[in-house]
This record gives structure tokens, sequence and C-alpha cells, in this order.
């Protein structure tokens, strides 16, 4: 069902719920405004037949008479007149019908219990003749017995079915008039909803021509139309991104995959080249296939993005540190660490933040003279790592974390500007971050910190590493 059906379904049942409780609640009122008078009436007429009466004969013969006519009523009105119908109930449950009558008031044990009790006041409704009537059982202490008088509902019933006509007449037209207010009513308020859905649809099917929502309108549809271009920003600049990660990987791999061919093609001929030529080449080819292999990982792992990883779990981040450390000094022995750790656990993908790591130690290994000192510290789940090289020239400070940026001095290493970007990537995925700076006295200082600290730490691990 579509939204505009169910707005006007929904309004349609509201008046009904309404028009049906008005219904039923001023059917209830009159029905009970008549009773009470056709009850009133009744009590009326009771009290003239209860004794002592003036001839003093207590009015216990049977014979009815009203009040005014010495004692003695009028011979018996038609059943079911206006006037009121008659009988007396006696403790021994005798009835006695008005004079000339041969139908009884039903009576039951209620009615009893008055007669006997000659006390008392009970109203009910029966069925009598196919007349429907409203009673008053009165107790007469006089004469120890039980009054009945009836007085028939044949005019209100007749007003109350009017009534249930009257209203269901009045329900119906007001659903149908609700069903038709409502369809337009729906039709009105989901207009600027479907103008909505059109531009957005006009806006999502030519990304490639960039295009904005109008923010006019209700509050509620400014609001939704700023949120609606805030996500066709972050798609654009994701888009954006990823092309460009594509255009910038491509750029990069051409150089080490024309120097892969180029000695491949010189490696089918070694044969004529000396023995020392074919081992050096074939050194060269296999450096460039690591080299090559490197920069695709790199690749695949900036293509993943800053979204966090669905497998996380919590592990030392000192310990991660550590091993990064020997990793490194074994590649460069001449290197002095300096290590100040304390145990920290995170809850992170452990394969991403080992490589983050791993790059950031690399990279001041590169940039360290042979014999230098690398400062590496972990406190309050804060990696800080500086080395005493040449340090960031101050134009490429806010470019270090850039895919495939590499600074003037950088371009004639190895590498393809990607270990630092992936570091980012890694720190931002789970709420951490990264920076970079220049030491006061020289060399690069980077900050790294991958979200939040775990509650409990690691055990204590000795706090320095020898080179």
């Amino acid at each position: 069902m579509t939204l505009r059906r169910r707005l006007a379904a929904a309004a349609a049942l509201a008046v009904a719920a309404v028009a049906v409780t008005l219904g039923v609640v001023g059917y209830l009122t009159t029905r009970s405004h008549l009773i009470g008078q056709v009850q009133a009436q009744l009590r009326q007429r009771a009290a003239g037949a209860l004794g002592p009466h003036p001839d003093g004969d207590g009015g216990g013969d049977g014979q009815f008479n009203g009040p005014g006519h010495g004692g003695h009523f009028p011979g018996p009105p038609p059943f079911g007149d206006a006037a009121g119908y008659f009988q007396n109930v006696y403790p021994n449950g005798q009835v006695v019908v008005q004079a000339g009558s041969t139908v009884p008031l039903p009576v039951n044990a209620r009615v009893l219990d008055i007669a006997r009790a000659a006390q008392g006041s009970y109203y009910f409704s029966a069925t009598v003749n196919n007349t429907r009537l409203e009673i008053l059982a009165i107790g007469d202490p006089y004469d120890h017995k039980a009054v009945m008088v009836a007085l028939p509902l044949t005019s209100e019933d007749d007003v109350l079915h009017g009534l249930v006509l009257s209203y269901g007449l009045l329900i119906g037209a007001g659903i149908l008039l609700a069903a038709i207010f409502g369809t337009v009513i729906a039709r009105a308020a989901l207009a600027p909803i479907e103008r909505f859905s059109a531009q957005t649809e006009q806006v999502t099917s030519a990304l490639d021509r960039p295009r904005r929502l109008e923010e006019t309108g209700a509050d509620e549809l400014r609001r939704l139309a700023a949120s609606f271009n805030q996500t066709l920003d972050a798609l654009e600049r994701s888009i954006a991104s990823q092309r460009q990660l594509i255009a910038d990987a491509s750029h990069e791999l051409r150089t080490p995959m024309a120097a892969l061919r180029s000695n491949i093609q010189i490696f089918l001929d070694a044969d004529r080249l000396p023995e020392e030529d074919r081992r050096d080449l074939q050194d060269a080819i296999v450096a460039e296939l690591d080299e090559l292999t490197q920069l695709v990982a790199d690749v695949l792992e900036l293509a993943r993005g800053s979204v966090p990883d669905e497998h996380t779990e919590a592990f030392e981040l000192d310990a991660v540190v550590r091993d990064a450390v020997a990793r490194t000094q074994r590649r460069a022995p001449g290197l002095e660490f300096e290590l100040d750790i304390e145990p920290t656990m995170i809850t992170n993908a452990p394969d991403r933040v080992n490589r983050a790591v791993t790059n950031v130690i690399d990279n001041a290994r590169k940039w360290s003279p042979p014999d230098g000192t690398v400062q590496v510290s972990l406190r309050d789940g804060v990696l800080c790592v500086r080395d005493h090289g040449p340090g960031f020239d101050e134009r490429d400070l806010e470019h270090v974390f850039d895919r495939f940026y590499r600074a003037d001095k950088a371009r004639r290493m190895p590498g393809s500007g990607l270990g630092l970007a992936i570091v980012k990537q890694a720190a931002e995925a789970h709420g951490g971050f990264a920076t970079a700076a220049n030491a006061r006295d020289g060399g690069a200082v980077l900050r790294v910190a991958f979200g939040s600290v775990a509650a409990q730490p690691a055990p204590v691990r000795p706090a320095a590493v020898s080179p």
C-alpha cells in the first residue's frame, strides 16, 4: 500500500473512530435521559397507589383507584396505555393484577424480596404482549406488599431507533468525507516529497555532472535536502579519491613494470652476458618484483579506506611495537633504538595496526644516519617515533600523509609514497590520529594513536632493547 493510501485510510479510520464514539455516547445519553423520564413518571404514579386511603381499606382489595376518587380508581386503561398498569405482589407470592386485566407483569426474585420486606424499589425492563415495558416495583409498608407499576416504552423505542438510523448515516457520511479529504490532504502533503524524489533521481542519475538539491520549502524538507547534499559531497569526495588513487597507482606502476620488462628482455639473452652481470640482473629482477608486489599491496590497503575492520580483537600494542623495532634493527644494525614503552592494550585490527607501526618505524630508519638514534615511546596509547635525520621541509609537512606524495629529497630513495598514508588510514579507522612535526633540535617526530585504550593493560615488559 502506498503512503498516500495509508494516510487517507488513517484519516478515515480516525474520523470513523470519533464518529462511532460520539454516536455511541449520544445514543446512550439519549436513552438514559428517556428512560429516566419514564422512571420518574413510574415513581409519580406509584405514589398514588400506596396506602392508607381515605376510605380506610388500604387499597388491599385489588381495586386500584387513583387519587381524588374516594379510594377507588376508575376502570383499567388498555394494556400498555400511558396512564400506567398496576399490579400487587404479596409476600406469599400472590399476584393481583389491575381489575379487568388478565395479563400479569413478570415477577422475579427481586420483586418477591421487596414484597416480603414491604420496602425498597427496583426498576427493570420486560416485554409483555409484544410491548416493551419499564417496570417499577416498590414496597408498600401500609399493606405489607409490593406495588408494580409499568409504562410502555413504545415511543421511546421509536425515538432510539430513529437515532440509530441517523447516527449510522452520519457515521457513514463522515467516513466517506474523511476518505475524500484524507486523499486530498495526503496528495497535498506528499507533493513536496514527490518533487524531492524526482530531483534526487535526476541528481543521482548524473553523478558525473555534479548537482545539488535546492534547500527551500518547509524546514523538514530543507533539512532533508541539506542532509542529502552532504551525502552527495561525501560520495563525490570518495569517488574523486578512488579515481585519484587509481590514476596515481597507474602512474607509479609504469616505472617498475617498464624496468622489469626491460630487465626480463635482457635476461632472455643472458647466455651472452658474463656470469657476474647475469647474477646482478637476476638480483635486480627480484628486487623490482618485490617493489612491485609491495606497491600493489599498499594500493590494496589504501583501497580499503578508513572503514573500521569487521574483525577486531584486544591485543598488546606494546608487543607489536617491540616486534617492529626488532625487525627494523635487523635491517639496520648500526641504528640505536631508545625505548620508553608502557604496557598498552587496544582493541583493533591486529594486521592493520602491525603494518602501520612497521611503516612508522621504518620511515625513521630511512631518514636516520647509519649510526643514528631512533627514540620510540608508547604512553597513554600514543606511539611517538623520533629520528635524528634532516626532518621535514616546512612545505612538505601538510602533505606527509598524502597518497603517493614524495618530497624532493625522497625521490631518489626506494618506495612509493604510500607508507605514511597507510599509517593515517589505519589510525583513523578506529577513531585515532596521526600527526607529523619537526623536533626543535633536528629530526622528524611522528605521533600515532589507534583509538581508545583498553582498561586492562598488558603485563609489564623490560623497558629497553639494545641494538
